[in-house]
């Protein structure tokens, strides 16, 4: 009997040890500026890892850095796997210093950068390691077809607001132009559209500053503003609410967010980290080179739901991202590839403004 109970004794300890021993969690996402529930780019890409993990049986967790810093960002990225990560997702361009010194720190661990590619903080030196998986999209295209479904659903006075003027922010603007004015060629219509309501705020949050100049335009006859600008997105939001006026939004489809959003220029954000998860998975894993997602891979687009359009259709919108996916149609990436593209309407805007110098 004594036997016995040194034996019972001595598995629930065993027991008791295991219980206590810290969970781990394979796959991690690093939150930037905002958390998961942004209805953007932090969600958009945690979704796409829920839905994997979840299907794969594979743990993972999310971790949010104390503020917006290279530092933090280390920090959380260190965090992460000493939780046991093998995988850590970074998703935005303010990943890209820190995954810069992260991936040489942990050559064991695969880095799926999103939005950004690695460098040093001064731009000085740019390196993709082999563990390292860039992922970046051609916002251009998805502005493109906002701009064009917005005109051709009788929107002819337009604004753009981007949050700062990045390479993904800029290339959703000029896209926005090119998608507007090419489709007020086709149909003869004449746009109120120049870089008078083309802004960067400078920042990505929602406050009382953006929503005033979001406010204004509206107030001085804009229908419609594309704002690329993250949580800032939320303010015209708010100004259009109060308006009674629209706008369209970014990243993913938020619709769900306001019932001021017409459509979204969406990146298939959970789409491509599911992919590279999968690649992860499968021993597939191959770093040290970008990936670019566009219409010709499903990269990029509008949401399915076309409801809130009083007459553009979806036959439209598939007929023109056919066009964009058999080069008929050869959406301008930059300032003087948009400046050929418009012809003399190029006159409406300055390099300076859609492309700041």
């Amino acid at each position: 009997m004594k036997k016995l109970l040194v034996l019972v004794a001595a598995v629930a300890i065993v027991l008791s040890l295991s219980a206590c021993a810290k969970k781990t969690y394979e796959v991690a996402m690093i939150t930037d500026s905002g958390g998961i529930d942004d209805e953007s780019f932090n969600q958009g890409t945690w979704e796409g890892i829920m839905e994997f993990c979840d299907a794969n049986d594979i743990t993972y967790k999310y971790y949010k850095p104390l503020e917006v810093s290279d530092n933090a960002y280390l920090d959380a990225i260190s965090l992460a796997i000493e939780g046991g990560a093998k995988v850590v997702v970074t998703p935005g361009f303010l990943f890209e210093s820190s995954v810069y010194a992260a991936q040489t720190t942990y050559p064991d661990v695969k880095f799926v950068l999103i939005d950004g590619v690695p460098h040093t903080p001064d731009y000085a030196t740019f390196n993709t390691a082999s563990n390292t998986l860039p992922i970046l999209f051609n916002e251009h295209e998805s502005g493109f077809l906002a701009g064009y479904a917005a005109v051709m659903d009788g929107y002819t006075d337009l604004g753009f607001t981007g949050g700062m003027a990045v390479p993904a922010v800029v290339k959703f603007g000029i896209g926005f132009i090119a998608g507007a004015y090419y489709a007020a060629q086709e149909n003869s219509i004449t746009l109120n559209f120049t870089d008078s309501t083309y802004h960067y705020f400078g920042n990505f949050n929602e406050d009382d500053a953006n929503k005033a100049i979001a406010a204004s335009w509206y107030q001085t006859g804009t229908q419609i503003i594309f704002s690329a600008a993250g949580g800032a997105g939320s303010s015209v939001m708010s100004a259009a609410a109060d308006a009674n006026k629209m706008m369209i939004g970014v990243d993913v489809d938020q619709s769900s967010k306001s019932d001021t959003v017409l459509t979204s220029a969406m990146k298939e954000l959970g789409n491509a980290v599911k992919q590279a998860l999968q690649d992860y998975v499968d021993g597939n894993f191959v770093g040290g080179n970008v990936i670019v997602k566009g219409v010709e891979n499903d990269g990029v687009g509008l949401p399915f739901d076309t409801s809130r359009f009083e007459t553009f259709t979806e036959a439209q919108y598939e007929a023109i991202y056919a066009k964009l996916v058999n080069g008929t149609v050869v959406v301008p990436a930059n300032w003087a590839d948009l400046a050929t593209f418009l012809g003399a309407d190029a006159a409406n805007f300055t390099e300076g403004v859609v492309t700041p110098q």
